[in-house]
């Protein structure tokens, strides 16, 4: 009968816990169900604003060598990050065919100008049988006169004096033409110097060789399109940054503003630069519209090297005291609002330019309900907003979001078996 009377005892006890543990889910899923928010704070502080984007950093002015002849590279006389002068022999193409080419034009020149020197001499021995029937019409004219020949001895004299100022016509028109093919073997002269003086590769700036394509052996075909050969950068101590501005935020970059940029090969250095050009040609990739912009670069250590991936950071504008508050707050809008809750997560794409203007952030008023105060915003870091206008104070608490409710059913505690 005792162990009867314990067993009760204990079973008792067991269905007293069970409805303990149940009556406490209960609490606590009911308590998770209330809606509750997460509040952060106005503070008046310094607040800049900047448009971040990666660019690559490339020489100010790099000249690209190419060959305006084809032929096969005999020798190369520089090599990568060689130092060059300006008309500095950097190459070599074998002008073996070129030398041929103008010693042929040279003999048809002397050929062509020996042949004018025949027809000059045909020239002058025309104007000496000119003058020759010149005397002999003459005489002709004097003895018909006097009636010692007859009339046709003196027409046979003038047909004769025809012919000799028809000759000397001939032969000088034949020297001109001939004088004017010498002007032509002299261009071709000229030019097959001048393709000879082409296979001396010469760098036309003072640098520094970055690139080199070619290796001797090699032919270079220069056709529609000459070939590569050789990269020159003018000046390595003043670089360039070319970065893509997405088009959201290119309204807010200017000329002459300041940036700084970092490298991933010096990730605890800042590099400083100003803008230097916002170029308008517009670039779209997968119907993403960007803007290049030039950001200076001055490397008078030569730390910088071309081809880098720097990551920019340009700034817009910058105030030293402002109230602001965190964006989150100005796109938070309770669940009875014509629009979805927010969670005061990071800023959407381009929030720097919509928290302008006419805004609304979200305070408890004594009832305990959400409250919207109308504000000015103005510029944004995109983490806080500055209050330009509104009944805001620093220190008062607003609403960036709402903690979610516990689903119900859910677990809420241990199991009780």
């Amino acid at each position: 009968m005792h162990g009867m009377n314990r067993r009760a005892f204990f079973l008792v006890g067991a269905a007293a816990l069970v409805a303990a543990g149940g009556i406490g889910y209960w609490l606590v899923a009911a308590n998770g169900q209330q809606a509750g928010y997460k509040f952060a704070k106005v503070e008046k502080g310094p607040l800049t604003a900047a448009v971040a984007a990666a660019g690559t950093l490339n020489p100010v002015s790099a000249v690209q060598i190419s060959s305006q002849i084809s032929g096969q590279i005999r020798e190369i006389l520089v090599d990568f990050n060689a130092a060059v002068k300006k008309g500095q022999l950097i190459a070599r193409i074998d002008p073996e065919t070129y030398q041929q080419r103008l010693r042929q034009a040279e003999a048809d020149l002397d050929a062509t100008r020996a042949a004018v020197n025949v027809q000059r001499a045909q020239a002058y021995q025309a104007q000496v049988n000119l003058a020759e029937a010149q005397r002999d019409f003459d005489r002709k004219i004097l003895l018909v006169e006097k009636n010692f020949i007859s009339p046709a001895d003196r027409d046979k004299a003038r047909t004769t004096l025809d012919a000799a100022r028809a000759q000397v016509q001939l032969t000088e028109a034949q020297v001109k033409n001939s004088e004017s093919v010498v002007r032509q073997r002299e261009a071709l002269v000229a030019q097959a110097r001048v393709d000879l003086g082409r296979t001396e590769i010469r760098s036309p700036v003072d640098g520094v060789v970055v690139k080199r394509s070619v290796e001797p052996g090699q032919t270079v075909a220069a056709s529609l399109q000459a070939p590569e050969m050789f990269v020159i950068a003018r000046n390595l101590s003043d670089m360039q940054v070319e970065t893509s501005i997405d088009e959201a935020d290119v309204g807010r970059v200017q000329v002459g503003q300041k940036g700084t940029f970092t490298v991933d090969a010096f990730p605890g250095r800042t590099f400083h630069g100003e803008v230097l050009q916002v170029r308008k040609a517009a670039t779209v990739v997968s119907n993403v519209v960007t803007y290049t912009v030039i950001v200076s670069a001055a490397n008078p250590d030569l730390t910088l090297l071309p081809g880098m991936t720097a990551n920019v950071r340009i700034v817009t504008a910058q105030k030293d005291s402002v109230l602001k508050v965190a964006n989150a707050a100005l796109r938070f809008k309770p669940e009875n609002d014509a629009t979805k809750v927010s969670r005061g997560d990071t800023p959407p794409k381009g929030s720097a330019n919509r928290n302008r203007g006419q805004s609304r952030i979200w305070v408890i008023d004594e009832s305990g309900a959400p409250k919207a105060l109308p504000v000015q915003a103005g510029i944004t870091d995109g983490t806080a907003t500055e209050i330009i206008s509104g009944d805001v104070a620093e220190g008062m608490e607003v609403i960036v979001g709402a903690t979610a409710p516990a689903k119900a059913g859910a677990p809420g505690g241990p199991r009780m078996f």
